[in-house]
């Protein structure tokens, strides 16, 4: 006899996110809305974006993915932005998640800059073309742009941001994607920069020195 397969329910419900805000640099200023990695935590995104050179001129905003675990050691609290299950129902939860974060701190009419690392880059390609808010800027550190994203038109008509991607000489993960990357953007002319460092799959300081003058390169373009 054969056993009835159950039914799938999905049932919408509130999570409250952990987000951390260093808004010393005024609240005119733009933002830097940071997106940490697969197993990563906000404090460990704000340590990494905090070494950017001249990053005290941006409010900075680090939101923590919603899915939080323990690593093995059970000493630390990490976090994950979504897996493949339900992949699209967690792309929706995280971006209202995202536009949330945006309104609360008053960043919805500042130059915005979504950058990423790994995982996070994902994120910040998604909260820059599928998000409510525009954004002025994407700085991608070795994660590539989701399927989602390259099929989609940027949301209210809104041209893509410019791009900065870093890609460590030794990333075995993100280097291999990295031509594909490229091709993509150039085939909808899109403006990018490639900064290639000595490093794997990490943050480096030859990668935060060039995000920061990257950074205020479109502070100068960006600002009245």
């Amino acid at each position: 006899m054969a056993v009835p397969s159950p039914q799938l329910l999905q049932i919408e419900t509130s999570i409250h996110g952990r987000v951390l805000y260093d808004d010393r640099a005024g609240p005119t200023s733009g933002v830097v809305m940071a997106f940490h990695g697969y197993g990563q935590s906000a404090d460990d995104m704000l340590a990494d974006v905090q070494r950017v050179p001249a990053i005290e001129r941006w409010r900075l905003v680090v939101p923590q993915a919603l899915h939080r675990f323990y690593t093995r050691d059970q000493q630390r609290i990490v976090a994950s932005w979504m897996t493949r299950e339900d992949r699209d129902l967690g792309i929706q939860d995280n971006l209202e998640y995202v536009a949330r974060v945006i309104d609360r701190i008053g960043g919805g009419a500042s130059p915005l800059v979504c950058l990423g690392f790994s995982q996070g880059a994902s994120m910040a390609y998604r909260a820059a073309v599928l998000g409510r808010h525009p954004v002025s800027g994407v700085i991608a550190l070795g994660g590539d742009i989701p399927p989602e994203v390259r099929a989609a038109t940027v949301a209210d008509g809104r041209s893509w941001p410019e791009v900065l991607i870093g890609a460590g000489e030794r990333d075995t993960w993100f280097n291999p994607r990295l031509d594909g990357e490229l091709t993509f953007l150039m085939s909808r002319g899109i403006s990018h920069q490639v900064v290639r460092y000595d490093g794997a799959h990490e943050w480096t300081p030859a990668f935060a020195a060039a995000a920061g003058q990257w950074l205020d390169t479109l502070l100068a373009r960006t600002s009245i």
